[in-house]
């Protein structure tokens, strides 16, 4: 008896769905994603054999090739909560805006006395007050402010840390301090640095590097 042969035909798929959850994971994307805010500083770090790894929540103080420094806080609470204080040190009136503004902000290396307008300025003024800028004050007959922003950094990390081990997060911990200097930059200068941080109570940090291959 013959074989009966079933005709054949191409399977058909439904791209539809698919398609539809590509676009939603665009979306989503889109709209969650924070872009990196433009650096303040170009730094060109040294290399060393060195492969420690910074930790994830770390307050850095940069040093470029001019001897400009610059300041930055990867937390955002204590962020907020160290303009708050700086502020109030310095007699600036802040909108709540304002501290948030800063709070997701990068580094920066703004006196005191022109934060509010570098705050508020986030187009292209803050770009040209970036390449203007002298950097933080650190001339103590000037005002040393680069050691108000490091031991009120400190107190505000502190702050932040035992609040949200108060509300139930035991695994919150304090920053780590890291510096950051030009392969440019002048001796004096990077010890000016950290001798201020070090008078600030700052008895460990971190020395930024580019990693060598060592030689064979």
């Amino acid at each position: 008896m013959p074989k009966i042969k079933l005709p054949r035909s191409s399977p058909s798929i439904d791209m539809t769905p698919m398609v539809d959850l590509a676009f939603l994971l665009v979306t989503f994307f889109m709209l969650t994603t924070k872009f990196r805010p433009d650096e303040a500083v170009t730094v060109t770090i040294p290399a060393s054999v060195s492969t420690t790894k910074i930790p994830d929540n770390v307050t850095t103080v940069s040093i470029d090739s001019a001897g400009r420094v610059f300041y930055d806080m990867d937390s955002k609470d204590v962020r907020e909560t160290l303009i708050t204080y700086m502020a109030g040190r310095y007699k600036i009136v802040l909108t709540a805006e304002d501290q948030q503004r800063f709070s997701i902000m990068g580094a920066f290396g703004i006196p005191m006395a022109k934060m509010k307008e570098y705050i508020e300025d986030q187009g292209a003024g803050r770009k040209i007050l970036n390449q203007q800028t002298m950097g933080i004050p650190t001339d103590s007959t000037k005002g040393d402010e680069l050691a108000d922003w490091v031991n009120l950094g400190i107190t505000a990390d502190a702050t932040v840390v035992a609040n949200k081990v108060a509300a139930g997060n035991k695994d919150a911990k304090r920053s780590s301090f890291a510096i950051k200097a030009d392969s440019k930059a002048k001796y004096k200068d990077i010890k000016r640095v950290i001798d201020i941080c070090q008078k600030q109570g700052v008895s460990h940090f971190e020395l930024i590097t580019t990693v060598r291959s060592r030689p064979k």
